[in-house]
């Protein structure tokens, strides 16, 4: 049982019903740790067309950017031109503000993302203890996926979560208190 904020508490696991109970409210909804559908290979073509719906909008480059990491699960390399083409800028913008934003990769991530924060409130609670057993268990870095293409692990510097440090992120819900024992279950690792 995980505590949160107010009395409540959360309970459940991977692929399975998260239930949370607060002031005798009860809450049931299901959560499931899964691989994303298939990510579209990409095109030239089909980056043009992503261009071209955005390319019209005021300050289009960011949007531009958002779909076609959206749609290939990355910026990958070959869009740059097509990017800087059809917006009228050098490859080196595109590229540059496609490589500021940690949001745009330049690989697809693996199936699901977990971040681990590591600002001050999780440092101060035991984030970096928690980066290196994530980074052991997975067999990755930061920024790396695992081998079987499963799970991408990255850092993030602030959740909102501070008051229940150190916090997680998968797959966009947040996740606690999170210890080591609680990421291998989070992430579905076995003993």
């Amino acid at each position: 049982m995980l505590p949160t904020p107010s009395g409540s508490s959360v309970t459940g696991h991977l692929n399975g019903e998260l239930t949370s109970e607060r002031a005798g409210i009860h809450e049931s909804r299901t959560y499931a740790m899964t691989l994303r559908g298939p990510i579209e290979p990409f095109s030239e073509d089909r980056a043009r067309q992503l261009v071209a719906e955005h390319e019209h909008q005021r300050g289009p480059l960011l949007p531009v950017l958002r779909a076609l990491n959206d749609a290939f699960g990355c910026v990958d390399r070959a869009s740059i031109a097509v990017v800087a083409d059809a917006l009228n800028l050098s490859e080196a913008e595109v590229f540059g503000v496609a490589s500021f934003y940690a949001d745009f990769r330049d690989q697809p991530p693996g199936g699901s993302v977990v971040r681990v924060c590591r600002a001050e409130a999780c440092q101060a609670m035991g984030a970096d203890a928690l980066v290196a057993h994530a980074a052991g268990r997975l067999g990755v870095l930061l920024g790396g996926t695992t081998a079987d293409g499963r799970v991408t692990l990255e850092q993030v510097f602030c959740l909102g979560n501070c008051a229940l440090s150190p916090a997680v992120m998968i797959d966009g819900e947040v996740f606690g208190r999170v210890d080591a024992a609680r990421f291998d279950e989070l992430v579905g690792l076995g003993e």
